[in-house]
């Protein structure tokens, strides 16, 4: 017998890999939402897939990783989601594991957020005293006309 050598998988991911996870998050990385892709390798060669956030940031928002035969999908913050050694599945949990709201309409829905709790401490009890005060003056006004 005689003992051949395994091949090794590279760091590089193949044309057919990069096509499933790229028609899988088609919809995310969409020109309209800013976000874009980019591959790597982590510190023992294994192929990765970064789903990056829009400019200026550019923050990680998904990680598909091909550790051995096995695809690793995690979170932004490297929480794990799913994995599993068909591609194709680790495809559709990453689709449906990235948020469909927007940056901008986040930031605009925590802008309404502020503007109200700013309305509600500072601007409510102001009115609630002013109504207090004139109710107090009202008479008195009512005598010099």
């Amino acid at each position: 017998m005689v003992a051949f050598e395994r091949k090794q998988d590279t760091g590089e991911w193949s044309e057919r890999e990069l096509g499933t996870i790229v028609a899988a998050l088609g919809a995310a990385i969409a020109s309209r939402t800013g976000r874009t892709w980019e591959t790597g390798m982590t510190e023992n060669g294994d192929a990765q897939f970064y789903l990056l956030g829009p400019l200026p940031d550019q923050a990680c928002v998904l990680c598909i990783s091909r550790i051995g035969r096995r695809y690793v999908l995690e979170d932004g913050t490297g929480r794990l989601l799913f994995e599993h050694r068909n591609l194709d599945l680790v495809g559709l949990h990453a689709k449906a594991a990235i948020p469909s709201t927007s940056w901008l309409m986040v930031r605009a829905i925590t802008l309404w957020c502020a503007i109200r709790n700013t309305i509600h401490e500072k601007v409510e009890p102001l009115l609630t005293e002013g109504e207090e005060l004139f109710a107090q003056f009202a008479p008195q006004l009512a005598a010099f006309a």
